[in-house]
């Protein structure tokens, strides 16, 4: 085979492992958390310490590839993603779950960036387009049929399979990398320390939330961690010859309005995909499989309506940025009604379609006014901040449940409130923004 066949088929077989084990997690924390008897902070670690290394280490992982070279880094990637899940599978306590699970986000971090250089590399034009364009699908695939496979497999053969899936499609990818185009790195600086003081005080705000409902003596330590390594990064960020993130960007008001859209709709999203189907297993008693075909309401839209967004946003690309989130923060709001007898369907329905209407729309927004030489820079930088933000935002609705201690129902209809308020008011700062940007 050539590679204009290999390298598409090694990067969306991982890229489709990686949607898998967030959605996969969610549904299986119930089952793992009983078995391996879990407290709640594990429990929260084992869903968020994934998405933080994922965060963490994604734009970190372009720069080494540039200098290492990309199939050997790829091939790294899929190493570590691979062995992470595998451990994850067979973890006999709750302490090498959560590290297997911070090795599996290092490595999906690392063979994401990755990945995307090599498609770069052996496509260009209508090809790229198009190349790109079946890794957007499949990515919204696994996000949206996740939860839904996860419960069947869960169902079938227990939690422990909702690993073994994304680490045997790892494997074949694994298995196609020596046919992969090689390429020698260049030689160029790494922002080792920029990208160091990212990781560790992104690390220090989770650990945070994580730990807020129960503080310890670590906790002032956490916060004056985070605060000394945003400070730090921010200096050595502007004056690094290579920096990580040009920070420059952020005065760009259209691409900060548009990478706030961004963050906004994954901070919503994402802690519904993780605690939705808990909610749905414990408190309404039905069968993981069930809990899956229930989430397909909030998923489905994000495969349906990239293609109406797009549309719309020819005409106005700041109604389907700042309505988007209006709708989906009122569909979080929404699901105020969920019950223990009560799907709330319409609010679901209301998230997902403004998730849906701005899905890899307001990525090709927030690019389109960055000059070519600072695209890649640009694309790191808007996908770490929605990247972030997730993280940011599952940690602490996970940490706000535990608190709130009232009952999963009771908390969970405070934290939707809240969350969904939060919505409403990043649009309107989005609005602000794009209003006097470009």
């Amino acid at each position: 085979m050539n590679r204009r066949v290999l390298v598409p088929a090694a990067v969306l077989l991982s890229s489709l492992s990686f949607p898998l084990t967030i959605t996969g997690a969610s549904v299986a924390l119930p089952g793992l958390t009983d078995e391996l008897h879990a407290s709640p902070t594990a429990a929260q670690w084992v869903v968020t310490g994934y998405n933080l290394c994922f965060a963490a280490f994604l734009a970190f992982g372009g720069s080494l590839a540039d200098v290492l070279g990309r199939r050997r880094l790829y091939a790294t990637g899929v190493s570590l993603f691979l062995l992470g899940s595998a451990l994850c599978a067979v973890a006999g306590d709750v302490g090498l779950l959560v590290a297997a699970r911070l090795l599996a986000g290092v490595g999906a971090a690392v063979a994401t960036a990755t990945g995307q250089s090599l498609l770069a590399s052996v496509f260009d034009g209508a090809a790229r387009a198009r190349v790109f364009g079946a890794l957007g699908t499949v990515l919204g695939v696994g996000v949206a049929f996740g939860p839904t496979a996860s419960g069947f497999l869960v169902d079938v053969a227990g939690w422990r399979a909702v690993f073994w899936v994304p680490a045997a499609l790892a494997g074949l990818a694994l298995l196609l990398c020596p046919a992969l185009p090689g390429g020698r790195g260049v030689r160029r600086r790494v922002d080792w320390a920029g990208g160091a003081l990212f990781t560790v005080g992104l690390g220090a705000v989770i650990w945070v939330f994580v730990h807020a409902p129960d503080p310890g003596p670590d906790l002032p330590v956490a916060l004056v961690v985070a605060v000394s390594c945003a400070v730090g990064f921010v200096r050595v960020e502007r004056r690094a010859v290579g920096p990580v993130f040009d920070l420059a960007l952020l005065g760009d008001r259209a691409f900060l309005g548009y990478s706030l859209v961004a963050a906004a709709m994954m901070a919503l999203l994402v802690p519904l995909l993780v605690y939705l189907p808990s909610y749905f297993i414990e408190v309404a008693g039905v069968e993981p499989t069930r809990a899956g075909l229930w989430m397909l309401a909030l998923t489905v839209p994000s495969v349906l309506l990239p293609g109406l967004g797009a549309a719309v946003a020819k005409r106005s690309p700041r109604l389907v940025a700042t309505g988007s989130v209006l709708v989906a923060s009122a569909g979080v709001v929404g699901l105020v009604t969920i019950g223990p007898d009560h799907v709330p369907w319409v609010p679901l329905l209301l998230t997902g379609i403004g998730v849906g209407l701005t899905t890899g729309v307001v990525d090709g927004l927030a690019l389109s006014g960055v000059p070519a030489d600072r695209a890649g820079t640009a694309a790191g930088l808007f996908n770490t901040a929605r990247l972030a933000a997730e993280t940011v935002a599952l940690a602490a609705v996970g940490s706000a449940l535990t608190a709130l201690g009232s009952g999963f129902t009771d908390a969970l209809r405070v934290v939707v409130v809240v969350a969904g308020c939060a919505g409403f008011a990043v649009a309107l700062g989005a609005h602000a923004l794009l209003r006097t940007g470009r």
